[in-house]
Parts: C-alpha cells; sequence; structure tokens
C-alpha cells in the first residue's frame, strides 16, 4: 500500500483500558512509528448509555502512562454523527441502501417461522426491492443493500484469505429510525475520513470487516489492509476475563510494573521476532511488522513479565526509575517522596533496582532510607538485636569511626570482628542489619553502610546498642 502508514486505536469507553485493548494500541502504535507514519485516536463513544467522560479518562490515562503517544486530538465519534448520516444518505441515493419500515415485532415474526421451518433466520426485508412509492408513512431504518451472491473475500495481513459467503451476511441497518448511525457505518465513516491504510485489530472482528468492506465497496472508497490479530487468553488457555484477575493497564501500574517492561511484553504477546525476548523501544518499532504476528492465540503469563521487569531495571537510567517510582506512589495512593528523601533515593537506586520485579519491592527495598531514626524494628529484626548483638556492635563501633569509608575496607573491618567471634560474616551481618535497616531483609549492610553514610551508620548502630532509646535524627543519608 502506498502513502504514509496511518494506524488507529479505537476504544468504546464503557470500561478501563484492559490488556489486550493495550496490545491493540501498542501494535498500530509500533507500526506506524517504525514506518513514520501516524498513530491517531478514536473514542467510539455512540453507545451514549454505557459510554461515559470517567472511562475515557482512564483510557487516555492508560495510553500515556504506556508511554503510547497519539497525533492530534483524540476523535469522538459520537460527535461525527451528523457525516455519518450523510453518507448513508448518499448510499440510498446511489441504490446502495434502501428503507425498510419493518416493524420488530414483523422481523420477530419472521425469524420464528425461520425458526419453525429449519431455515436460516437472517432477516430478508420485503422493502429491498419495494417500490418507493408504496412505503407507509411511519418510522424506518436504512440498511444496506448487500450483495446476495457471491463472496465477500478478506485478504488480512495476518489470518490471510478469509471468505464470506454473501448469503450469509443480511442487510445490515446503517441508521436507525431515529435518524442515529450504527457503529459498523461509523467505523467505516470515519475510518475513511481519517486517512486509516491499515486496521489492526482483535479477530473477534474478523466478521466485522467482511459487513464493512460491503460498505467500502459500495462507496467505491479503497479499503485499507486489514489485519485481525488473535486474543489473549489466560494461563489456563480460556479467554482472558476477570477471573484471571489484573485486567486493566492501571492495575499492572498499580502492581509496580515499568511500562517499558510492559510495552515489551505486550509485544512479544502475540508477536515474535526471531528469538529476541528483551527489546528497546527503538528495536521494536524498527522490527515490527504483521508478517511477525502469530495466528494462535497468546496465554497470559506474568512469569514472563517479571522476567522482563528485572531486565529493563538493569537497563533504565536511574532517573527515569526514580521518576517512574514517585508515578507508582501516586498511583497507589501512598505519600510523596520528601525533597530530603527523593535525592537519597536517587543514589541508593544502582543497589534497589538490582534483581527487583517491581517498584514495589525497590521501595520495600528502600525502606531503610525512607525511615527515620529512631527506627522501629520488626519483630525478627527485633530478636536480632539481643544483648550478644548489642556487644558485638559496640566491638565494631569504634574501628567503623575511623575507618576509610569504602567497601573493601568496610567488608575487611566486619569480617574481622566477626573473625575474632568466631563467626561467620554471616552471622554478624544480622544483628547490623536490622540495626540499619529495622528489618531482615533489605540491600547488603555494606551497600546500606555506604548510601547512610559514615554518621547515619554510627548513630543508627547507637540506637540499637542503646535498645531503641529515642533519639532525635533525620534519617537523611549524609555524603
Amino acid at each position: 500500500m502506498s502513502g504514509p502508514v496511518v494506524t488507529r486505536f479505537a476504544p468504546s469507553p464503557t470500561g478501563f483500558l484492559h490488556i489486550g485493548g493495550a496490545r491493540t494500541a501498542l501494535f498500530n502504535w509500533l507500526y506506524a512509528r517504525g514506518r513514520g507514519g501516524k498513530f491517531l485516536l478514536r473514542i467510539e463513544d455512540t453507545d451514549r448509555a454505557r459510554s461515559t467522560p470517567e472511562a475515557t479518562a482512564a483510557i487516555l490515562s492508560g495510553l500515556k502512562w504506556l508511554g503510547l503517544d497519539w497525533d492530534g486530538e483524540a476523535i469522538s465519534q459520537f460527535a461525527r454523527a451528523d457525516r455519518h448520516a450523510e453518507v448513508a444518505r448518499a448510499m440510498l441515493a446511489a441504490g446502495h441502501a434502501y428503507r425498510c419500515y419493518a416493524t420488530q415485532e414483523e422481523i420477530e415474526a419472521f425469524r420464528e417461522a425461520a425458526r419453525v421451518e429449519g431455515r436460516s433466520s437472517l432477516y430478508v426485508s420485503p422493502w429491498r426491492d419495494a417500490d418507493p412509492s408504496t412505503a407507509p408513512d411511519r418510522p424506518h431504518v436504512i440498511r444496506l443493500k448487500a450483495p446476495r451472491e457471491g463472496e465477500t473475500v478478506i485478504e488480512d495481513s495476518v489470518q490471510g484469505r478469509v471468505v464470506f459467503r454473501n448469503e450469509q451476511l443480511d442487510d445490515m441497518v446503517l441508521l436507525r429510525a431515529d435518524g442515529t448511525p450504527t457503529y459498523m457505518l461509523a467505523v467505516v465513516v470515519d475510518d475513511r475520513d481519517m486517512g486509516i491504510t491499515h486496521v489492526i485489530r482483535g479477530d473477534d472482528h474478523l466478521n466485522n470487516a467482511a459487513r464493512q468492506a460491503q460498505i467500502y465497496r459500495a462507496m467505491g472508497w479503497k479499503e485499507p489492509q486489514w489485519a485481525h490479530i488473535p486474543l489473549i487468553h489466560g494461563p489456563d488457555g480460556k479467554k482472558l476475563s476477570k477471573r484471571h484477575g489484573a485486567l486493566g493497564i492501571e492495575e499492572y501500574q498499580r502492581m509496580g510494573y515499568p511500562a517499558a517492561a510492559l510495552r515489551n511484553y505486550l509485544a512479544r504477546l502475540g508477536w515474535s521476532h526471531g528469538d529476541a525476548e528483551f527489546f528497546t523501544d527503538v528495536e521494536a518499532r524498527e522490527w515490527f511488522d504483521l508478517g511477525g504476528i502469530n495466528r494462535a492465540p497468546s496465554r497470559l503469563d506474568l512469569k514472563k513479565l517479571d522476567h522482563l521487569t528485572g531486565l529493563h531495571f538493569s537497563a533504565m537510567e536511574n532517573a527515569a526509575v526514580l521518576q517512574e517510582l514517585e508515578a507508582y506512589l501516586a498511583a497507589t495512593g501512598a505519600p510523596a517522596l520528601t525533597e530530603v528523601q527523593r535525592p537519597a533515593l536517587l543514589k541508593a537506586i544502582p543497589v534497589l533496582k538490582d534483581g527487583a520485579k517491581s517498584y514495589g519491592q525497590i521501595l520495600e527495598r528502600a525502606h531503610f532510607i525512607l525511615t527515620q531514626r529512631p527506627l522501629s524494628p520488626d519483630a525478627k529484626a527485633a530478636a536480632s538485636l539481643d544483648s550478644v548483638s548489642h556487644s558485638i556492635l559496640s566491638e565494631l563501633t569504634p574501628h567503623l569511626q575511623n575507618a576509610s569509608w569504602e567497601r573493601d575496607r568496610l567488608e575487611a573491618l566486619v569480617t574481622e570482628c566477626a573473625a575474632a567471634r568466631g563467626m561467620g560474616l554471616g552471622k554478624l551481618a544480622q544483628p547490623l542489619r536490622a540495626a540499619l535497616a529495622g528489618r531482615m531483609v533489605s540491600p547488603s549492610v555494606f551497600d546500606m553502610m555506604l548510601i547512610l553514610g559514615r554518621d547515619e551508620t554510627l548513630a543508627r548502630l547507637a540506637d540499637a546498642r542503646a535498645g531503641g532509646d529515642k533519639t532525635e535524627g533525620s534519617g537523611a543519608p549524609d555524603s
């Protein structure tokens, strides 16, 4: 297809941005951005009873968090209703559509009779070829005059050649009796007017493509390239649903995943580029193509997402980790970082992100920075700070007071102190960890000592030796 690539994401604002929709948006974004094209956003809000401003806001927020920027303003499908009706009237004038005066009761009676007689219940309107002069003066819909014979063929970039027998496609309604356009008509008109060259969407829309193609062909419009991608299934192989847990993009943010890792994971969820598992946005935009999309449904596997998260944390700039961490705090309703905590945390990011699988884990490891003296040790930490431990920390403190504050020297001092007591380094590290962090899960004691600095380290050891006496302190690392 010649000319610039233009793709779109067209969600209905009736709920959150679910993981399947996010992947569809990502595929459209990657395909357009990788070819210097445009990625457009359309909110399909024609269902006024179910569409809400809150859902629209959630979709926009989810796309922004995921890092999927779109060109221009988001388009409201409802706002274009007059244009949709205009096209329906043009089709009517050209003989590609007709007025149908059948009542709902007549349609139901037709279908019931068809079921009783064992024939197709696909509605055949008696008004399709009726003389317009016989039309009654009553409300009516406008239906597409679909071809009755032959086939409607969809050449799909993912599914291949898909054939629909026209006898199985009815004359769908284009305009309702109240003059409002149907979804099928609105989608085609909007895609055509927006210059969409590639329609990349879930394969649950494949049947819609046949109906929509008939509108394109009736109007003499060039069809977009179709690409219907398989849906995402849960770990059990069944269609993804609420029973599988987190579905909304905002939930993945609250679970602590970095946006880059989720983009990487979603790109691999149904698409592949050789054996590549971990890749950057630049590589994804360069590599992504429709031919790499699998026909089989993909399975959601959070263990793979966890693995990719660890790889992305390692690759991320420390400042970027801190920025997303602050967004995570806001998303989860946690207190924002203080002006004292922020630089301290940035200094510790290289240690905190190592091996982490979520921002929650990073925050858990950062407890020793975010807390203030005097620390309140948890039960396990308190248990390790017994009289023997106090004695060991008392012996260690003078050596630390005059030591060169470098990792090798600190490790040597603690190792020597442990050996003098006839114990291994790990045994001594337990009370030292409890004194510095107030808990037994933390970064290395030497990492904590370097981050906290000499003064704060010695102050925390003094607190621990005193059995937790309340002393004043900022909890801020010195430099």
